[in-house]
């Protein structure tokens, strides 16, 4: 995934002049996970800059230079350090452009790995996506494997609005075929990953990869599990999970996030709301234990959704 997010990168650069990266040790160093390796070789460094541990300070310097008509990506390091700059994000980021009138829209992506490795702990384990997507202004980009990523990217670099894309640390070394063709995907729009009859799973990120796990597990023994892959937090494509919904009349709902105001309350309040005559079954939620990340590997593969716990959760919408 690594490649074709610096694919990604290298193609909209060659693009558009306006595009630049800035972040910690994306230059010299070829990026702390070498998503940019090689780049500023090619780029030189008024194209890729690398900044001091301040996320702060080049958060707002990237919005400052979007209003100016720049196209910047920011990586973080990790989005647990995005907290350093929430102000930015939450204060000027998301709003700028509805509080000038129209005049400064922010074109900029703030991009790096969300969510836990292993065993980095409490203080670099958050999945930020509930946390920024209850603000207006701010869309959220998950994607779950490597020919995602490269299009969505692309298409958020491209977008006149600030974006998060939250990728993986997991995920860096997927390899997956992608085309050499220039190529760009929806943003907003959902993918059915698998289809079935008997019961709608609901995903993104890297759970979407332990969410094809249960469906095979789910197979082998005769459930028939549909499969969707928001891509996208905000905006949230709703039709396309209504309609499997609507399909199958189960569902379980599963993300890396808390239970408690997380990306599955917003969605099972909407499947309530819009498709609770199509239930047959209360929505079902497997989400991270409600509790700091632990560093003990045991403790901290038991507090993870797994593929083991979606398919509990189906047989409890099963029966």
């Amino acid at each position: 995934m690594r490649e074709a997010i610096r694919q990604a990168l290298d193609e909209e650069m060659e693009r558009d002049p306006t595009v630049f990266v800035m972040g910690e040790e994306v230059a010299e160093y070829n990026g702390a996970y070498k998503v940019t390796k090689g780049m500023l070789d090619k780029w030189g460094a008024e194209r890729l800059i690398d900044t001091p541990i301040s996320e702060l300070g080049f958060a707002g310097l990237g919005i400052g230079a979007a209003m100016t008509g720049l196209r910047p990506v920011i990586e973080f390091m990790s989005w647990n350090f995005s907290f350093v700059a929430f102000d930015q994000l939450v204060s000027n980021a998301a709003k700028m452009y509805y509080m000038s009138g129209n005049r400064f829209p922010i074109p900029i992506v703030f991009r790096g790995p969300n969510g836990a490795a292993v065993q980095v702990s409490s203080q670099h384990s958050h999945c930020v996506e509930a946390l920024y997507a209850n603000l207006p202004g701010l869309i959220i980009i998950a994607p779950s494997n490597t020919y995602d990523a490269k299009g969505l990217l692309k298409a958020a670099i491209r977008n006149n609005n600030p974006v998060l894309f939250l990728e993986n640390e997991l995920s860096y070394g997927m390899k997956m075929e992608i085309p050499k063709e220039e190529y760009t995907l929806p943003i907003g729009k959902a993918r059915v990953v698998s289809e079935g009859a008997d019961v709608t799973i609901v995903s993104h990120g890297d759970m979407v990869n332990k969410s094809i796990e249960a469906v095979k597990l789910l197979a082998k023994k005769g459930v028939s599990a549909e499969l969707i892959d928001l891509r996208t937090i905000k905006p949230l494509d709703f039709p396309a999970i209504a309609a499997s919904v609507r399909k199958t009349h189960k569902c379980v709902l599963v993300e890396e996030g808390h239970l408690f105001a997380g990306i599955c309350a917003e969605v099972g309040f909407r499947i309530q709301y819009h498709c609770f005559d199509d239930l047959d079954a209360p929505v079902e939620r497997v989400c991270q234990g409600e509790t700091p990340m632990p560093y003990s590997k045991p403790l901290e593969a038991e507090t993870l959704p797994s593929a083991e716990k979606i398919v509990a959760a189906v047989k409890r919408v099963m029966n």
